[in-house]
């Protein structure tokens, strides 16, 4: 039986630059990026597996350095015992400029496929790892198409970093049938952020720590087992903390405080002081209630780790008043034909609120 840890887009050393996070929530969470490297490592260590699969952009080229570079080297070679392969993504390419060339890494560590892809050799293991490391930041090329035979008497595994999901990819596009009809007995893939198993033998593993909003949910790392032929595998959460998305829709009979309130509501004290959320804001607002999205996030810090709150609520319009100002253009003569509805229906109210709000701006937001 082989054993195997899948791991892949760690990004480390990311900056989060672009996230909305104040310096001190970004200087946390790239110390956790490393912090969870650092777990899947030890993981690896104390699994006893036989190999921990690296399948692209350990690390963001464009903020990591030499000292860093030797972190990596340092904290993998204690994973002696380890075989670990790694191939190279389009944040970490590999070529003469990489700081993948600058490291006499140890002998437990192989960089795969900086010239197509390559073959490593564990005759102790009965097995085979192919992988591919990128040179560059796009790839649209079938690195495929001139791909050889499997030895079947072996176990065979492929690393490679790309895109099943978007044949049109700049990303190394990747086609499921072609790699299903090569043969590997697993196919470790990078890329993508979100976990997708594919099947028992082709996974994305997905970043083990999320990036930003756009990653919600459990993040984690693939453990998995080969052995007669048969691969087996399992997702195992892993993440220090997960990106949350919360709607929490209000109402016109609700103030100030009962809005903070149900947002407080939103999740248990444990998650809300661990975790990262977006609320949005939904339905209808009083209009005697100013939202200040500012000042509500900072009177809500407490009970957060972080919080960001988006405001996408309708305002409760005085119909009389506004039908009578508009009496003679198209708001005034909507508001007559939605009258004739049930207002007391809360569809038809929230309907006759998006359309006032459309009219108002002179344009329908989709």
């Amino acid at each position: 039986m082989v054993s195997f840890i899948h791991t892949a887009d760690l990004h480390l050393g990311l900056e989060f630059k672009s996230a909305n996070f104040s310096r001190q929530r970004a200087d946390e969470r790239r110390v956790e990026l490393w912090n969870t490297f650092e777990r899947i490592v030890n993981k690896s260590i104390e699994d006893e597996v036989d190999f921990l699969l690296i399948a692209g952009d350990l690390f963001e080229e464009e903020f990591f350095t030499y000292k860093d570079i030797n972190r990596v080297k340092d904290t993998l070679s204690k994973a002696d015992k380890v075989n670990i392969v790694i191939v190279a993504g389009n944040h970490d390419t590999y070529n003469k400029k990489s700081l993948y060339g600058l490291v006499d890494w140890p002998n437990n560590v192989t960089v795969l496929g900086k010239e197509g892809i390559e073959i490593k050799e564990y005759p102790d293991l009965n097995t085979h790892v192919y992988g591919f490391s990128w040179d560059r930041g796009e790839i649209q090329e079938d690195i495929l198409k001139d791909f050889g035979g499997l030895d079947e008497d072996r176990v065979n595994i492929l690393v490679i970093h790309g895109d099943l999901l978007n044949k049109e990819s700049k990303y190394l596009p990747l086609d499921k049938s072609i790699l299903v009809h090569l043969g590997f007995d697993y196919i470790a893939l990078g890329h993508i952020h979100k976990p997708i198993i594919i099947s028992d033998k082709m996974a994305y593993c997905g970043s083990p720590e999320p990036l930003d909003f756009g990653e919600t949910g459990e993040h984690g790392i693939i453990f998995g087992t080969i052995s007669d032929g048969a691969t087996s595998i399992d997702f195992i959460p892993f993440s220090k903390r997960i990106f949350i998305e919360r709607p929490i829709e209000i109402d016109e009979t609700m103030g100030y405080f009962d809005i903070i309130n149900k947002i407080q509501e939103c999740d248990n004290k444990e998650s809300k002081g661990k975790n990262l959320y977006r609320i949005i804001l939904k339905g209808i607002l009083n209009s005697g209630i100013e939202v200040n999205v500012s000042d509500m996030e900072r009177s809500l810090q407490d009970d957060f780790y972080y919080i960001e709150i988006v405001d996408e609520t309708i305002i409760d319009y005085d119909l009389d008043e506004l039908a009578r100002d508009n009496r003679d253009n198209i708001v005034g003569y909507f508001i007559e034909e939605m009258k004739k509805k049930d207002l007391d229906d809360r569809i038809n109210r929230q309907a006759l609120y998006i359309g006032l709000e459309a009219l108002l701006k002179g344009k329908v937001e989709l």
